[in-house]
Formats: C-alpha cells, sequence, structure tokens
C-alpha cells in the first residue's frame, strides 16, 4: 500500500486511459491565445506579470485578465494569427480568423498581489503569486524488463498526444486534406502487475468535411495514424478501435463547443494517472506557482526516476501566497522506491531551490516558451525541447543517494 492508496502496480491486471485533443479543440484554442498573448509580453518585457483567460464560441473570442507590463501587444492582433496558424480559416470549419468577433477586457494586476510577490532585494526571494498544492509524476514504462522510450511519461497519455499529433500534421501536411482543425483522441492500455500489456481501446474523433466516405476515414485513421503511432507489439486480435464512434464529425470547433482556457487540465499534464493540484498553465506568467510550481515538480520526479530512485514519482509541492518557501514538500514512489522515503524527501531539499524565485532562474522560465506547450501537452513532449524536461539532476542525486 502507498500511503495515499493501493498502487496499481499491486493490482495483477487493470485499464488505465487517458485523452487527448488537437490544436483545434475549442479549449486548445483558447489555451494557445492565453499563452501567445503572455508570450508576446514576455518577449517585450521578461518582468511582465500576465493573467490572460480567453472563451471561445461561434465567430466571438473574448480575451480577459489581468495584465501588469511595459510591453505594448496588439491582442486581437496575436488572437487572428493564432486561429490562421491553428486553420481556423473558414466559418464553417467552426470559426473564421478574419470575420470573428474579438473582444479584449483587461486590467492591471491587483495592487494585493503584486505587493505579495514583489519584494526588494533577492529576486530568487519573491513570494508566491497565489496559494495552491502542484503535483509532478514520472514512470518508468517497461514490457517484460525492457523499458519504454515514453519521455519519463505514462504510456496512455504519451500515446494519447502523439495520435492527435499525428492527426494534425496529416491535416496541415494536406496528406488527409479532408480532415479540419478540431478532433480527439482516447488510449486505454491494460497493465498487468504495473507493466503495460497490450492496447485495449483506442479512439480516434476526427473532424471532417461532409462529402468524406466513413469507410475512408476509418481506414486513414487506422493506416496513417494508428499504426504510424502505437508499437505493433501492443496490438493485438482483441483491440478495440472507434472512429467517430458517434457519426460523423463536421461541425466542431467554437461554433460545436464553446472554449475555455483552463479546461484541458489532464490533457495538459499525465492523463488519468497522476494527481492533480487544480490549477492551470495557460497565460499565466512564472510567478504563479500553477505553472511554475507544477513544473518544477515534473522537474524533481522526472530527475528522480531518472536517477533510479523510483520507478514512479509523484512529487506535491504547496505554496502560500506571499511565502518564498514551499509549505511542504512530499514524494510517493508507490512502493518503487529504491531507498526509504524519508531519504527521497531529504534529497530532493538538498539538490532542487522550490522557491518560485530559484524555480524561474534555474529554469529560465522569464522567456517566450509557452505557446508551444499549449498543445499536446507540456511534459512529455518528445518534439520539444523544454528546460523542466531536462534529467541533468539524476547523476547528483544518485551520487548522494549512494552517501546515504
Amino acid at each position: 500500500m502507498g500511503k495515499w492508496g493501493l498502487s496499481f502496480a499491486e493490482s495483477k491486471s487493470y485499464l488505465l486511459t487517458s485523452e487527448s485533443v488537437t490544436e483545434g479543440h475549442p479549449d486548445k484554442v483558447c489555451d494557445q491565445i492565453s499563452d501567445a498573448v503572455l508570450d508576446a509580453y514576455l518577449a517585450q518585457d521578461p518582468d511582465s506579470r500576465v493573467a490572460c483567460e480567453v472563451c471561445a464560441t461561434v465567430q466571438l473570442v473574448m480575451v480577459m485578465g489581468e495584465i501588469s507590463s511595459k510591453g505594448k501587444v496588439d491582442i486581437e492582433g496575436i488572437v487572428r494569427g493564432k486561429l490562421k496558424e491553428i486553420g481556423y480559416t473558414n466559418e464553417e470549419f467552426g470559426i473564421d480568423a478574419d470575420t470573428c468577433q474579438v473582444v479584449v477586457a483587461v486590467q492591471q494586476q491587483s495592487e494585493e498581489i503584486s505587493r505579495a510577490v514583489t519584494r526588494a532585494g533577492d529576486p530568487t526571494d519573491v513570494g508566491a503569486g497565489d496559494q495552491g498544492m502542484m503535483v509532478g509524476y514520472a514512470s518508468q514504462e517497461e514490457i517484460g524488463d525492457s523499458p519504454l522510450d515514453t519521455e519519463y511519461m505514462p504510456l496512455p497519455i504519451f500515446l494519447a498526444q502523439k495520435l492527435c499529433r499525428r492527426m494534425a500534421l496529416l491535416r496541415k501536411e494536406g496528406v488527409i486534406p479532408y480532415l479540419r482543425p478540431d478532433g480527439k483522441s482516447q488510449v486505454t492500455i491494460e497493465y498487468d502487475h504495473g507493466k503495460p500489456k497490450r492496447i485495449h481501446t483506442v479512439v480516434l474523433s476526427p473532424q471532417h468535411d461532409p462529402d468524406v466516405d466513413p469507410g475512408d476515414l476509418y481506414d486513414d485513421m487506422v493506416q496513417r495514424v494508428l499504426k504510424s503511432v502505437i508499437p505493433a507489439s501492443l496490438i493485438d486480435s482483441e483491440t478495440i478501435i472507434h472512429v467517430n464512434p458517434s457519426g460523423s464529425f463536421v461541425k466542431g470547433g467554437p461554433a460545436g463547443d464553446s472554449g475555455l482556457t483552463g479546461r484541458k487540465i489532464l490533457v495538459d499534464t499525465y492523463g488519468s494517472v497522476a494527481r492533480h493540484g487544480g490549477g492551470a498553465f495557460s497565460g499565466k506568467d512564472p510567478t504563479k506557482v500553477d505553472r511554475s510550481g507544477a513544473y518544477a515538480a515534473r522537474y524533481v520526479a522526472k530527475n528522480l526516476v531518472a536517477a533510479g530512485l523510483a520507478k514512479q514519482a509523484e512529487v506535491h509541492i504547496s505554496y502560500a501566497i506571499g511565502m518564498a518557501e514551499p509549505i511542504s514538500v512530499a514524494v510517493e514512489t508507490f512502493g518503487t522506491a529504491t531507498v526509504a522515503p524519508d531519504d527521497i524527501v531529504n534529497l530532493v531539499r538538498k539538490n532542487f531551490d522550490l522557491r518560485p524565485g530559484a524555480i524561474i532562474r534555474d529554469l529560465g522560465l522569464r522567456r517566450p516558451i509557452y505557446n508551444q506547450t499549449a498543445a499536446y501537452g507540456h511534459f512529455g513532449r518528445d518534439d520539444l525541447d523544454l528546460p523542466w524536461e531536462k534529467t541533468d539532476k539524476a547523476e547528483a542525486l544518485a551520487r548522494d543517494a549512494l552517501s546515504l
């Protein structure tokens, strides 16, 4: 038993499911606009304070929030540019970048929050921008005794993200020209004593043109998407494959469902496998520990697993607004640790400075690097070079563990 409950690894057989969505999903559209606005301000003023949220519906995008910066940004231009980049160039697809209405309603950051965060003196001793608990996770997935290259991510979310990226790539390159920007994937994996055994079910739900033959759609999704992403060794005769199980999917994007920043927090993180502190990332500058604290927790967890100190690590960090030092740091390893639990926490405290200002300094977070994370996940991105994904602390952690 882990201290927070039964470890999956202690169960003989179980199913784990994770979903992802494409960049044209209405919630992800809003996340990307929020982070594009954030990046634009950080590019001009690295000390910008940004809390930007977006909602979208039929032919309407509204940008809201609190922004304090020396930068001058054309928010409406960013909205329209991002919609075009995603592929929303026709109202029939869900929204039209050129003709939709854009409403901008932003104000300065609250003076009370500003005072809590801003301190004279050591820039690494700034206070947290809010209270809350952040969670980071990493795991070493294996088939038999062979490790899988999942970037220390749970296999269900890793594959779900790659399926959505593949659908978007084939759409943008014109390989499957009838695809539209919206779409979803879902992957269910059967585990046996903590190790992936087989793919139980895959669901692919791409938005498409109205005249597409369902058989052609199914074949394209299986042959060009699924089989290019999922290892053949994990698929067997009993694997279930659904393509648009509800029927056609023509009306999508903000016309099919309203969108909102921060509504896909499990897609952004670890799927259903790890817990979540509840805070969203997109549109928030790094003084907000919802973002920087969660990145630091992932950085810690990934380095612990890379150092061989556990095969699973879930790191919890909590903060109080205006205070630099974390209120608490805890690590759950679900019975997979190679050293004592208390020793792991001590190793974390020795090797990682988890004050918000130190996280910002050590990971170089006052840069316009966030828009690229706003679709297809913030963690385990084998297509991006993200500072919180480095395992540069693993060697020191392993060395310090030997001296315990």
